[in-house]
């Protein structure tokens, strides 16, 4: 009777929530454990399956509890919501992740390597970069803006706002203001130079990975996203066809239907949102390259469609090419009629 047959693992910085219950689905643990007791205390337990929410130090721990022999499980956030009953505790989260884990029909997060969960740190520090480049320079445009000062959209253009604070003989900027938009313009600089060299290391790592070269053969995808696929789409056969994989990315239009009418509305924006960005921002700049149109499928959407609505179905398709890759180990062939209307 008090054999446990599963665990549910709720995570936390200090304090984390263990609830164990039976074959009989009998609560048989129910305790806090301190971070340094964690591993001691499932290092004395046979092998279990435990379940846990996919956050951001779940892989960490799912690594570390594999290593002890468990059979380690990540559950989607979302996933585990729907079984959590009334207020919303750290208990209540493990007793509803160790009922999750439990269904035979729930979907799990497959496990990252170290590699693998080191690549996505690159990214998330790239990110982070940039979106503090771009408020800098949304700050600075904003500030000589007061003064008069202004120059077109787009980052192309910062430089000219730089060289106008540089200049001392520019009396349209006062003194002061170019003394404090000089310091924001040494911090823009000292992010250009970090992100150059996170780019730089990415570029890398594409060229040692035979399977982030692969799928820089697709249209639309570069190093940085190929090495970003790489890292987080840990395992491909998770994934049933390449249509299940662009829904995981939100980029099916979302479903809602009632009385058997099914309503088709705008893209669900589920999953990954990085993922997604980078997948649209790469259909964008094949849709406005010289070759946009070589394609006849392409051809056709731009002609009966907003380009922003072509670069996502464009997104969408590429996710579906990128899961045949990654499943098939083999770079990316055009179709016939591609290689034909390009030549």
């Amino acid at each position: 009777m008090n054999t446990i047959t599963r665990i549910g693992l709720d995570l936390a910085k200090s304090v984390f929530e263990v609830h164990a219950v039976n074959a009989e689905e009998q609560v048989v643990h129910h305790r806090s454990l301190r971070r340094a007791q964690v591993l001691k205390w499932f290092a004395k337990l046979p092998p279990f399956l435990i379940g846990m929410e996919a956050c951001g130090t779940a892989h960490h721990w799912a690594r570390e509890l594999t290593q002890l022999g468990h059979q380690v499980r990540l559950i989607p956030p979302a996933y585990v919501k729907a079984y959590l009953r009334r207020n919303k505790t750290d208990a209540a989260d493990a007793a509803a992740i160790c009922e999750a884990v439990g269904r035979p029909s729930m979907r799990f997060v497959p496990i990252r390597s170290v590699e693998q969960q080191a690549t996505t740190v690159i990214h998330k520090a790239r990110e982070m970069l940039v979106k503090q480049r771009t408020m800098i320079t949304n700050s600075l445009r904003g500030l000589l803006a007061e003064f008069g000062v202004t120059v077109p959209e787009g980052p192309r253009h910062v430089s000219e706002l730089t060289a106008r604070v540089a200049d001392p003989e520019d009396t349209t900027i006062p003194s002061g203001t170019r003394v404090a938009l000089s310091g924001m313009i040494e911090v823009l600089n000292t992010l250009n130079e970090k992100i150059a060299g996170l780019e730089t290391r990415i570029r890398a790592l594409v060229r040692e990975n035979e399977g982030m070269r692969r799928l820089q053969t697709i249209p639309g995808v570069g190093p940085i996203l190929a090495s970003a696929l790489a890292a987080i789409v840990t395992d491909p056969r998770h994934f049933d066809s390449g249509r299940d994989f662009a829904a995981s990315l939100g980029l099916v239009p979302r479903q809602d239907g009632t009385g058997g009418k099914v309503k088709l509305g705008r893209i669900s924006k589920r999953g990954n949102g990085y993922l997604r960005r980078l997948l649209v921002n790469g259909a964008t700049a094949v849709l406005n390259s010289k070759n946009g149109t070589s394609d006849p499928w392409r051809a056709r959407l731009l002609k009966t469609k907003p380009r922003k609505l072509a670069a996502v179905a464009l997104a969408n398709k590429t996710a579906r090419i990128v899961w045949a890759v990654m499943m098939r180990g083999e770079a990316y062939r055009p179709s016939t009629a591609t290689v034909a209307t390009a030549g």
